[in-house]
């Protein structure tokens, strides 16, 4: 396979380049901005000249480009700091699901407020007593007329408390398996009876939330697939989350490299010890590997299909590198290494602010554990995991209370 760009892609690729160096916002122009407010600037500053999602039909406000060109941007765009986490869920991971499964009317309405940072969406999956088994959620959802009331407890939804939409997976049928009895829903977060309650976290920052549902309503028409079709709809989801999220985010070989050549360890810089380049060339390997996997992944959406289970791949190995080398960076720093404040700390704390959320990524969308059984079953053919709940009513699967 060629990876070098044809005259179009090379074509496309400087004009990209020069828009970001003319467009990406400096620090004195977000100087006293918060995370979303950035976010939101730079995002409307993209989609105004149509750099925003721009794999997304026009009709739905990106540029309707090519898997290549949206790999092109990626890297440009990684080449500078911006501001922009705030929509990773939204534009990754609910839109694919709302762009497959949502009606025409649904889609013209809130894909282009997404796309221009005017919404910002959450997923509304974990529960705390479904552990890493997204099939075993309790929170119900009954039918009443034209509507659905919504009762239950969902548990790490990421920026819940300054979502506008979440999507939402519900049981809607417990008398059959599992797996069977879930339907699907996006919702207004500012809907009566949601409470949300933020998680205090290491980091001391609280971007996950306890999400409370008393008696919510959901209109019908905000269903996506039919009822008791909601596993289906998840799967579209959590293959396109473990895509987004399957390099391991904030930190990567560029970043430890430069730090291993800048700090010094006994009177010389610590990239002429072998132990240190040892490491560094083990992740280098593992980075081209995510990149060259992402490929793949990227022509899998250029077809139509649904990214598989390579995105495990992905996530499992971005994840735990991510906190391998943040762990690593911060040892380099040794004392100075446990300063956190970004006034004082080395690259204003971007190792150690990585290093306390390192250990979410390895659950985020599905923990290690679950990401090697789906390698080993759905790759590698492996037997399947004993599960003594196959294929029994979900009410009458033995629980602690029990």
């Amino acid at each position: 396979m060629d990876f070098n760009d044809t005259p179009e892609e090379a074509a496309f690729r400087a004009e990209a380049r020069s828009w970001l160096e003319a467009n990406v916002p400096s620090r004195e122009e977000l100087a006293g901005l918060d995370e979303i407010a950035a976010s939101k600037l730079w995002q409307k500053r993209k989609y105004d000249a149509g750099w925003a999602c721009i794999r997304w039909p026009e009709e739905y406000g990106g540029r309707g480009a090519s898997a290549i060109e949206q790999v092109i941007w990626n890297q440009e765009e990684g080449k500078f700091s911006t501001p922009g986490g705030v929509f990773g869920i939204g534009q990754g991971m609910a839109a694919p699901t709302m762009m497959a499964w949502a009606r025409e009317e649904h889609k013209r309405k809130h894909l282009p407020p997404l796309a221009s940072g005017e919404h910002i969406w959450c997923q509304l999956f974990s529960e705390p007593a479904g552990g890493s088994d997204l099939a075993a959620l309790r929170t119900r959802a009954e039918k009443d007329g034209d509507e659905w009331v919504i009762n239950g407890q969902k548990i790490w939804t990421s920026g819940a408390h300054y979502s506008d939409y979440g999507i939402l997976v519900v049981r809607t049928d417990p008398t059959v398996p599992k797996h069977k009895g879930l339907s699907y829903f996006f919702l207004d977060m500012k809907s009566p009876g949601i409470d949300i309650r933020p998680i205090k976290q290491i980091s001391g920052g609280a971007n996950f939330n306890e999400v409370y549902f008393n008696d919510v309503r959901i209109p019908d028409d905000q269903r996506l697939g039919e009822v008791g079709q909601g596993w289906q709809v998840a799967i579209t989801t959590l293959m396109n989350e473990r895509f987004a999220i399957g390099g391991g985010g904030g930190v990567g070989f560029k970043q430890v490299f430069d730090l291993a050549r800048r700090i010094e360890v006994d009177g010389e810089p610590a990239i002429r010890d072998r132990n240190v380049r040892s490491k560094l060339a083990t992740w280098y390997a593992q980075e081209a590997g995510l990149r060259f996997t992402g490929y793949r992944s990227m022509s899998a959406l250029s077809r139509g299909d649904i990214p598989g289970p390579e995105n495990s791949i992905g996530k499992l190995v971005g994840a735990s590198k991510t906190q391998d080398m943040t762990s690593f960076a911060m040892d380099l720093m040794e004392l100075s290494g446990a300063v956190t404040d970004p006034e004082y700390a080395e690259r204003h704390g971007l190792f150690q602010n990585a290093y306390m959320g390192s250990p979410g990524g390895r659950i985020a969308g599905g923990s290690d554990e679950i990401m090697l059984n789906i390698l080993a079953e759905r790759v590698l053919g492996m037997p399947q995991d004993v599960r003594l709940d196959k294929g029994i009513p979900f009410n009458e699967v033995p629980t602690g209370a029990n």
